[in-house]
C-alpha cells in the first residue's frame, strides 16, 4: 500500500530488492567467515580460553560484582538526573526571563562537555576538596559526570516534548482557570511523558554504557575493568570483550523492553483525550470556578476539550 512516505515496489523494484538482500547476506556470510578462520588460526577458538566462562568462580570473582557496580552507577545516576532533567527542562519554558536565562546556560554549559572530562574533574575535586576516602572517590566522580551531562540532556528531551504537544491543551487548561503550574502538571506533563519516553530510554541506555567510561580512566572497579583483570588471569583477551559484550547487550535489552511495555501500557491508558470534570473537582484546582462548559472540543467535551457541570 502506497503512503506519502513509501510507494509500493512495482516487478522491477522487487527483484532488485531480492538481488541486493540476497548479495548483503552472501557478503555478510563471507566477512564471519574470515572473522572464523582468522581467530581459528591464531588459536582463539581454542575451548580453553572460553573454558572459563563456564567455571562459577569467574562470574562470582569478577563479573558479577563488576555489573553490580555498573548498574549501581548507572541507577543512581537515573534517579537523580531524571527529576533533575525535568526540573531545568520545564525552567527553560518559563515566564520569567531571568529562569529561561539560568537554566539555558546551565543545560547549555554541560551538554557541551564530554562525560568524561566531567568524571575526571569531579574526581579532583573531591580528592582535593572533600573528605571522600579513595574507596568510594571513583563511584561519587562517576555519577556526578553522569549526572551533570544527562541531566543536561535530558532536560532539552522534557523540553521538545512538551512543546510538541499542541497548543490547543494550554488554551483549554487557561479557559477553565487553570494556573500554569497546574497546567504543567496535570495536562502537560502527563501526556509528554509518552511522547518523550522513547528517547529518554535511550539517555538511559547510555548512562549505562557510559559508566565503562570511569572504569577506564579513573578506576572505577566496574565490568568492563573487571573484564581487564580477568583477562590477564585467564589470558583470554577477546573471549572476555565477547562475554563483556554480551552481557551489556543483554541488560539494555531488557531496559528498553520494559520501557516498551510501558509506554504501550501509557498510551493504552490514554486513549482518552477529554476529561470530564465536576464541581467538586473544579473548586479543588480553581475555587473562582463555577458550573459552566469551555473547551475547544464542541459541545459535549469532546477531543480537546473539558467539560465540567455542577452536580445537584
Amino acid at each position: 500500500m502506497s503512503s506519502v512516505l513509501y510507494d509500493t515496489p512495482g516487478p522491477r523494484a522487487k527483484r532488485r530488492n531480492v538481488i541486493l538482500s540476497v548479495v548483503f547476506f552472501a557478503l555478510l556470510l563471507l566477512l564471519a567467515w574470515w572473522v572464523w578462520t582468522a581467530l581459528d588460526d591464531k588459536g582463539q577458538l581454542e575451548w580453553s580460553l572460553w573454558k572459563p566462562f563456564t567455571q562459577s568462580e569467574t562470574w562470582t570473582t569478577y563479573l558479577l560484582p563488576g555489573l553490580g557496580e555498573t548498574l549501581k552507577a548507572a541507577a543512581l545516576a537515573m534517579i537523580i538526573a531524571l527529576p533533575l532533567g525535568a526540573v531545568f527542562g520545564i525552567a527553560r519554558l518559563s515566564d520569567h526571563r531571568w529562569v529561561r536565562g539560568v537554566a539555558g546556560t546551565v543545560v547549555e554549559f554541560f551538554r557541551s562537555i564530554p562525560v568524561l572530562l566531567l568524571m575526571l574533574f569531579a574526581n579532583e575535586v573531591y580528592a582535593r576538596s572533600t573528605d571522600v576516602g579513595t574507596e568510594n572517590r571513583p563511584l561519587y566522580a562517576v555519577v556526578t559526570g553522569l549526572v551533570l551531562y544527562n541531566a543536561a540532556v535530558l532536560a532539552e528531551i522534557v523540553r521538545a516534548g512538551i512543546l510538541a504537544l499542541p497548543k490547543g491543551q494550554t488554551e483549554a487548561a487557561q479557559a477553565i482557570g487553570l494556573r500554569k503550574g497546574q497546567t504543567m502538571a496535570l495536562i502537560l506533563l502527563p501526556q509528554a511523558v509518552t511522547a518523550m519516553l522513547p528517547a529518554i530510554v535511550s539517555q538511559l541506555v547510555v548512562i549505562v554504557k557510559d559508566t565503562a567510561l570511569g572504569g577506564v580512566m579513573i578506576g572505577f572497579t566496574e565490568l568492563l575493568s573487571e573484564r581487564a583483570t580477568l583477562a590477564a588471569n585467564y589470558a583470554n583477551v577477546i573471549q572476555s570483550f565477547v562475554v563483556v559484550a554480551i552481557i551489556y547487550i543483554i541488560v539494555n535489552f531488557l531496559l528498553t523492553s520494559f520501557a516498551s511495555w510501558l509506554e504501550k501500557r501509557l498510551r493504552r491508558s490514554k486513549k482518552s483525550t477529554g476529561a470530564v470534570l465536576g464541581a467538586t473537582d473544579m473548586e479543588e484546582m480553581n475555587p473562582a470556578a463555577v458550573g459552566g462548559t469551555f473547551g475547544t472540543g464542541g459541545e459535549g467535551g469532546g477531543p480537546g476539550g473539558f467539560t465540567f457541570s455542577k452536580k445537584p
